[in-house]
């Protein structure tokens, strides 16, 4: 696989491990978007993974240096990009229901989802750490209805600048960020946007809970470290048993669906399609989709 390549001079971003993992991300986006017949297509992802590149050169990360040399796994990259699909049509949905409502992207990364999906007429923030905002603002620009929010998303300030636009519809897209929070911090996160946003849609990607076991979790933390070569601070805290288990956390908590990559059956998965028909393997990793009222 060939490696990126831009003229940019090399300055190498200073990103935690968590951090890190926003453009591993970008980059699947970039490299499915160049491929035949591609999943998703995102040329922001193309343009700016160009001009990144060169800023990972000297990286003492291992991630960061596999991404600079173009080597991600292809199964990895199908993933993502069927997942960030998914995200759009859940925001595309949601607009076309509620064209002047608003969609808060947690935990962003790099993600260009507002350019992918803007309907002209939506309010659309990108929340993450402010120092994944801080390394996105010198790619992309905010407008009257594109913002930026450098928060944890456990730092509730953020939620004054959403509420700041009136009562509008609001969807919180939440894509493969929960697994990596603490679990008590993810209820109490839900339950605040269940107050004071009523009415709201929440998409969000889990991991079943099994693998939290002390034996699962470890298997789990080598294949990050080894496959995908995350760093020692990305580990996965917060799972669920079943899509309806949110649903016992408050009344008004209600699922709307839930969804696999399996259950695609797209033909570049090859054989995991066969994966679908097992409830075991589909409820692994999914997403589920909640009204909050």
């Amino acid at each position: 696989m060939k490696s990126f390549e831009s003229n940019t001079s090399a300055i190498s971003p200073n990103l935690s491990h968590v951090a890190e993992t926003c453009l591993l991300t970008f980059y699947c986006h970039a490299l499915e978007s160049q491929s035949p017949n591609p999943i998703l297509k995102d040329e922001k992802a193309v343009e700016i993974t160009g001009r990144i590149t060169p800023m990972l050169a000297g990286s003492d990360s291992k991630l960061l240096r596999s991404l600079y040399l173009g080597k991600i796994k292809p199964e990895l990259v199908v993933h993502i990009a069927l997942r960030a699909k998914k995200y759009d049509e859940y925001a595309r949905e949601f607009i076309a229901r509620h064209p002047d409502g608003m969609i808060v992207n947690i935990g962003c990364g790099m993600d260009s989802r507002f350019h992918r999906i803007d309907n002209g007429s939506l309010i659309f923030f990108d929340l993450d750490l402010p120092e994944v905002i801080e390394f996105k603002r010198r790619f992309y620009e905010e407008n009257k209805r594109y913002h930026m929010l450098p928060y944890s998303v456990f730092d509730y300030k953020w939620m004054d600048a959403v509420l700041a636009y009136g009562k509008r519809p609001v969807m919180f897209l939440a894509e493969g960020v929960f697994m990596y929070l603490e679990a008590d911090k993810v209820k109490a996160l839900v339950l605040e946007l269940q107050a004071r946003f009523p009415g709201s849609e929440l998409a969000c990607e889990v991991v079943n809970q099994r693998w939290l076991s002390p034996v699962m979790k470890k298997m789990l933390r080598a294949k990050l470290r080894q496959g995908v070569k995350i760093g020692e601070s990305a580990d996965y805290h917060f799972g669920l048993g079943d899509s309806r288990d949110m649903e016992t956390w408050h009344v008004g908590i209600q699922l709307l669906d839930d969804w696999c990559y399996f259950e695609t059956n797209h033909p570049r998965l090859g054989w995991l399609r066969l994966f679908r028909k097992s409830k075991l393997f589909l409820r692994t990793q999914w997403t589920v989709h909640y009204l909050l009222s």
